[in-house]
């Protein structure tokens, strides 16, 4: 049996989990999540914890067991606390300001680059020209950090550019004379 799948999710009291015709919807503090889950795998509500089964040990099951469990558990997380991800900018020039929600990057290019954040979605600013995208869905989180990310992603040879915080570039040595 899939280690991930057959693990319960344990549901905290704050939060309001139901189950309606192949959709689980989940409200918690934070907000409301629903999720249209694969018709194949069947999900239960059992004394205040959700359990995920298969109707057979074949492969695509297994793999869909797993999954399954994964974003519910990740639904249960964003309405109690949330996610974020926060993204840094190096390189002379380059900078970031918050206008109203919007993001407004100066990234080296003859224009301004604005962001609207998605429903759901804000982003914070903060010092050292750190961004934070903080949200309640784990998947949107990180769809709107990879395309902040995009923009300017970091280059080797310098290390300009817009990573995530705790990212390693690996640098490149520069053109050498030969004597």
């Amino acid at each position: 049996m899939s280690r991930i799948g057959k693990n319960p999710i344990p549901v905290p009291e704050n939060v309001k989990a139901s189950v309606a015709s192949g959709i689980l919807s989940v409200k918690g503090p934070k907000g409301e999540l629903t999720l249209n889950y694969h018709p194949e795998m069947t999900v239960a509500l059992k004394d205040n914890t959700i359990v995920v089964t298969r109707p057979s040990d074949s492969r695509t099951h297994k793999s869909l067991h797993g999954l399954t469990r994964s974003l519910i558990q990740n639904m249960v997380t964003g309405v109690v606390e949330g996610y974020s991800r926060q993204l840094e900018i190096q390189g002379v020039g380059y900078s970031v300001e918050l206008r109203g929600k919007n993001l407004l990057l100066t990234l080296g290019y003859s224009h301004q680059i604005l962001i609207e954040p998605p429903d759901g979605i804000s982003f914070e600013v903060g010092r050292g020209n750190i961004i934070t995208v903080s949200g309640i869905d784990k998947q949107k989180v990180g769809a709107v950090s990879a395309q902040i990310r995009s923009f300017r992603p970091p280059e080797p040879y310098k290390g300009k550019g817009i990573r995530y915080v705790g990212e390693t570039v690996h640098r490149k040595a520069g053109k050498t004379i030969k004597k």
